[in-house]
């Protein structure tokens, strides 16, 4: 299957209060680029992260947005010294026999509450290995929605390049077609333009033959033709076979180019030079549709 490089994927994970959040966004870019943006206290699942997305993506510049949220007091614990709870109630105790006036109402407990450092609010600690499962767990599902989007793309573009391949066929047929009368034609005015030089002289048949033989030879397009069919033929085969195709195809539309190229530069018939003009406007759809391929 031929993927494009672009695409969208989200995949969510959740466990224990604490859901993360991952989503990929790609477009065309000649190298794999992967850039992850997540918190910093979770940088150490990065590479890992990395290493997932580089299994399963060719190229493409890649962006990774990370998020990661815990429910409502779920990342935090709270703490009692209870050693340092226990002086200040010997303390007040003291304080309270001094005045005289003792322990009276409910209130003794809050207001220990409040001195320093009794109680402490600290981000609960998380096991670094449960976020990563998590992080993996979430980039799965991304990865998945995303390479179907891809798939999905490249389908679409590989049946417009097959079907433009179709087009350049018949076109590559018309001037293989034309190509027999262009030797003809040139014969016809040479023999004419020789008739008017010469007047009633006898015309050398042999002469003629020789430089339509020659022109023949420098106007021949059989090889040039042979070859771009053989391109295509290569070019269908590598869709067949599927994978990371993109490179390979960007290099073979260039020997497309050439092969057009030099057609159009032996044929100076106006016809077929017309032909060759829309050889070329189809290859370069191909080159621009190509650039989207893994």
């Amino acid at each position: 299957m031929v993927k494009s490089m672009t695409g969208y994927g989200r995949g969510e994970a959740t466990e224990e209060g604490l859901t993360v959040t991952v989503e990929l966004r790609a477009v065309n870019n000649r190298y794999l680029d992967c850039a992850v943006k997540m918190p910093r206290t979770y940088l150490f699942a990065e590479d890992a992260l990395k290493e997932r997305i580089q299994a399963q993506v060719g190229r493409g510049k890649l962006d990774v947005y990370v998020n990661i949220a815990h429910a409502a007091g779920d990342d935090m614990t709270v703490t009692i010294n209870e050693s340092l709870a226990t002086a200040y109630v010997e303390a007040l105790r003291k304080l309270f026999a001094i005045s005289g006036e003792g322990i009276k109402g409910n209130y003794f407990t809050t207001d220990l509450a409040r001195f320093s450092d009794v109680l402490t609010v600290e981000k609960k600690e998380e096991d670094p290995e449960q976020v990563k499962i998590l992080l993996l767990e979430a980039l799965e599902q991304a990865l998945n929605g995303f390479n179907v989007m891809r798939e999905r793309e490249g389908e679409r573009l590989s049946q417009d390049i097959l079907e433009r391949c179709k087009t350049i066929e018949a076109l590559v047929s018309q001037v293989e077609e034309r190509s027999p009368g262009i030797v003809a034609d040139y014969r016809a005015r040479l023999t004419a333009k020789l008739q008017e030089i010469l007047g009633n002289t006898q015309i050398d048949e042999s002469r003629i033959l020789t430089e339509a033989a020659i022109y023949a030879d420098k106007v021949a397009v059989d090889e040039e033709t042979v070859r771009l069919r053989s391109h295509i033929a290569q070019l269908r085969e590598m869709f067949a076979q599927g994978g990371a195709v993109g490179r390979k195809l960007d290099f073979l539309i260039q020997e497309f180019n050439r092969e057009a190229n030099t057609i159009g530069s032996k044929c100076n018939d106006v016809e077929t030079s017309k032909i060759v003009v829309d050889i070329k406007a189809e290859i370069e759809k191909i080159r621009e549709q190509v650039q989207n391929l893994e």
